[in-house]
């Protein structure tokens, strides 16, 4: 089995897999950052949202697919719109971070109130992640460049699998010529 035959599964069950799998991996990844000290913004915790409702998503839609084809379709173009919007908010933060526009005045360092003795107790109660400070870039871009990508990649295969029926098993050829029953 080729490495394309692997992640274009042929059945339905087995593409809702590789999408909870790849989703599980997206969260462990992001948490492992996390444990190394690189702590999330609000746009970060809020794109994390696709990826917990996507696993239980991609599981109901592997069980569903064992029977109920147009179920499965459905959970499958779910899956996809859910990336799609996670692509859309991953490049608006993307924005942020290269300050093309305005974020959330919660995590941009807006002005909001002016009052001196809400300053004071917003310093001593919360520690605000800036949304629009790049905090780690790998290969030349940031965690949520490289959720545009995850999630589009994601969207487009949850895409197609919505439009593919699963594929037959293949049998084997044989080599022996048949010879008509007389």
């Amino acid at each position: 089995m080729t490495p394309v035959e692997i992640v274009l599964a042929p059945s339905q069950g087995a593409r809702a897999l590789w999408i909870a799998a790849a989703s599980a991996a997206i969260l462990a990844a992001v948490w492992i950052f996390q444990a190394f000290g690189y702590a999330p913004c609000e746009l970060c915790l809020t794109q994390r949202y696709a990826f917990y409702a996507a696993v239980p998503i991609a599981l109901l839609t592997a069980l569903a697919s064992r029977s109920a084809y147009g179920l499965a379709r459905a959970g499958f173009a779910v899956l996809a719109l859910v990336f799609a919007a996670n692509a859309v908010l991953a490049a608006y933060h993307v924005g942020v971070e290269y300050h093309w526009w305005q974020g959330p005045t919660a995590c941009t360092g807006g002005a909001g109130s002016l009052d001196v003795n809400d300053l004071v107790k917003a310093l001593d109660s919360v520690k605000v992640v800036r949304c629009d400070e790049v905090q780690l870039r790998i290969a030349g871009l940031s965690l949520a460049g490289w959720n545009v990508l995850a999630s589009a990649a994601l969207a487009i295969y949850a895409a197609f699998a919505a439009r593919l029926w699963s594929v037959p098993a293949r049998t084997p050829r044989t080599t022996e010529a048949r010879i008509p029953a007389k």
